[in-house]
């Protein structure tokens, strides 16, 4: 996962995983939040536009939790 921010246009881009260029789709759940799908349907990643609005005091700061994968027993 990658997390990029743009100060110049105020966008912050949550890339949950790679697509090839122009294969995405984009689906915009409100005015500042496009969705990011793959070919397959799944989510790959999310924009926020006006970022700093949106997000208000939380974008000053940052936190990332890395979890454990838990794996199902068979």
């Amino acid at each position: 996962m990658k997390i990029q921010y743009d100060a110049e246009v105020d966008a912050l881009y949550i890339e949950f995983r790679q697509l090839e260029p122009g294969t995405a789709e984009n689906k915009e759940l409100s005015e500042d939040i496009i969705a990011n799908y793959g070919p397959d349907g799944k989510m790959a990643g999310l924009e926020l536009l006006n970022a700093s609005i949106v997000l208000g005091d939380t974008l000053k700061k940052v936190v990332v939790e890395v979890s454990p994968v838990k794996h199902a027993v068979s």
